[in-house]
């Protein structure tokens, strides 16, 4: 009887325990396959000279990485789970199983994935302060980017007709809008310097880091983008009246992206060589008399 009922209790905990031990493989495995993606992912960065230092400030299990048949975006991170979607024909074959090689991407598609990853930086930084206050004095971009939150976009213009740029609103934002504003702000620009990056060198982003053509090339499209002013981010209004609108609210060119702004995200996000950067300073001095909503900081 008492043989009979350890039997009987060894096959019950074999069965619930089976699938238990299943779903730990499949999660073991889903990490390995996540850390080979993230290794393949900055070494090929690293092989088109493109900017890998804030990529390497991601620890390789914070992402947790999914394909899906996206209808609007390539791409698209979400905040709170630490989860990346990517589209199905970003993965390799389009079998949504791992990430499509650098080099067989469209400069569109490394710059949307900068963008996402992008995001996924400043959630990582958050989310170590949080847990950890004290890192939160460690990290100068996460100080930065909370002081220019309120400085820079407490206060914006929005071009409430996105056809109609020079038409705009003054809104005062709240804690979150003001967040994703500059959030988006800065994926935007890191974007675009990723983009103009592959570009302009025809695949090797390399060339710009050094002195030359490509790099006056890279600084003149900078020039150009900055006098037009289409270096801004959005957000989505919280006020529901408001969203019953408009899901989105582009910022207006004056609350572009500052000077400051672009010497801290080439220096202490992409690791661009200080000249470089210095040469890019130069480059918004010169376009300082295109309108700029004023930082109630300066």
């Amino acid at each position: 009887m008492i043989h009979t009922t350890c039997t009987l209790l060894a096959v019950v905990l074999l069965v619930s325990i089976g699938p238990l031990q299943s779903e730990i493989v499949i999660a073991e495995n889903r990490s390995t396959s996540y850390e080979r993606m993230w290794a393949q992912l900055l070494g090929e960065a690293e092989k088109l000279g493109l900017p890998t230092k804030f990529l390497r400030a991601i620890p390789q299990d914070f992402i947790r990485f999914e394909f899906d048949d996206l209808q609007t975006f390539a791409a698209e991170y979400h905040l709170g789970d630490h989860r990346m979607v990517l589209n199905r024909s970003l993965s390799f074959n389009a079998a949504g199983a791992t990430l499509r090689p650098l080099g067989q991407m469209t400069h569109k598609e490394i710059e949307t994935l900068y963008h996402e990853f992008f995001h996924a930086y400043i959630d990582y930084l958050v989310t170590a302060a949080e847990s950890v206050p004290a890192e939160s004095q460690q990290q100068p971009i996460l100080r930065f980017a909370r002081t220019q939150q309120h400085c820079h976009y407490g206060t914006v213009l929005i071009t409430p007709i996105v056809q109609r740029k020079t038409e705009t609103e003054e809104r005062f934002l709240t804690d979150r809008e003001s967040w994703e504003a500059l959030n988006e702000t800065w994926a935007v620009f890191i974007g675009w310097v990723v983009w103009n990056q592959l570009d302009v060198t025809k695949g090797s982003g390399r060339a710009v880091l050094k002195s030359g053509k490509n790099r006056e090339e890279w600084l003149r499209r900078l020039n150009k983008t900055d006098l037009e002013g289409t270096l801004h981010g959005y957000y989505e209004p919280e006020d529901p009246t408001e969203r019953g609108v408009t899901h989105k609210r582009f910022l207006a060119p004056a609350s572009r992206l500052s000077q400051q702004e672009a010497q801290v995200l080439m220096d202490a996000a992409l690791g661009f060589p200080p000249d470089l950067v210095n040469d890019a300073m130069k480059m918004f001095a010169s376009t300082a008399t295109r309108p700029r909503v004023q930082s109630t900081c300066e």
